[in-house]
């Protein structure tokens, strides 16, 4: 499932052809993917304003005449891809939501195994208020990391994973972090000592710039940027996937 990093590659890599575009026209072929019937109507006529990411979820910010219209919050959970290309191109297999655009592009969200999802929403923020911290961003400290670890009293790589906690992190990023900071991943968080957060913080945002500047990890065959390219960071594993090898740092067996 795509994390942060490939979430992140996307907004950055369609937003340039998104923002001041208007929509003129939506066509749905799975209708599960918007879930309700009236999505067309919600997102025709409307001006993209901005395109941000929350978490491992995209963000298309809407306005119509000048006033705010909702927004488009999309997930692509474990096949999903954003493409925007010039109208005039074949529309692309598994194609299952098409955004026409006033640029004589379209949007098309394509997902293989139809779980990926785009959703209007009223209020973005308002959706997914629940979720923790960026792990990028400036909430998310050492000094907090260290003291959020010691209140939860859970197990360390599934509390890292729980996007209540902290936004954004999945199993690939989780376990790069947690070897390169040298903690094992079921140790309790309550036992991180505070310098041990503090390398953990460090790490944790190390990863994900790398994976950032790499466009994300493409360790099977369907993650893609928008540009159909693949990222570079499974290049750089240490420990994700690698079952049986011998370990980068030490020499043993993974």
């Amino acid at each position: 499932m795509p994390e942060l990093p490939e979430v992140e590659t996307t907004v950055r890599l369609i937003r340039p052809s998104l923002v001041g575009r208007t929509i003129t026209g939506a066509s749905v072929a799975w209708r599960r993917t918007v879930g309700e019937r009236s999505f067309e109507a919600r997102v025709t006529g409307a001006r993209i304003v901005s395109v941000w990411r929350r978490a491992k979820y995209f963000v298309i910010q809407l306005e119509r005449d000048g006033s705010p219209a909702g927004s488009l919050v999309g997930h692509l959970r474990m096949t999903g891809r954003v493409i925007v290309e010039p109208a005039s191109q074949a529309t692309p297999d598994y194609g299952k939501v098409a955004l026409a655009l006033n640029d004589h592009h379209v949007m098309h969200f394509v997902d293989v195994r139809k779980f990926g999802r785009l959703v209007w929403h009223a209020d973005a923020a308002a959706e997914l208020a629940d979720l923790g911290p960026e792990p990028l961003g400036d909430e998310f400290t050492a000094a907090w990391l260290g003291e959020a670890l010691r209140e939860r009293r859970r197990v360390l790589k599934p509390l890292l994973l729980d996007q209540t906690f902290v936004a954004g992190l999945g199993n690939i990023y989780v376990d790069e972090s947690l070897h390169r900071a040298g903690l094992h991943p079921l140790s309790k968080s309550e036992r991180v000592k505070p310098a041990q957060a503090a390398v953990l913080h460090r790490e944790i945002r190390a990863v994900l710039a790398d994976a950032i500047e790499r466009e994300g990890s493409s360790f099977d065959t369907f993650y893609r940027t928008p540009e159909g390219n693949p990222g570079s960071y499974q290049d750089q594993f240490r420990v994700y996937g690698r079952d049986g090898k011998p370990c980068l740092a030490c020499g043993a067996t993974i």
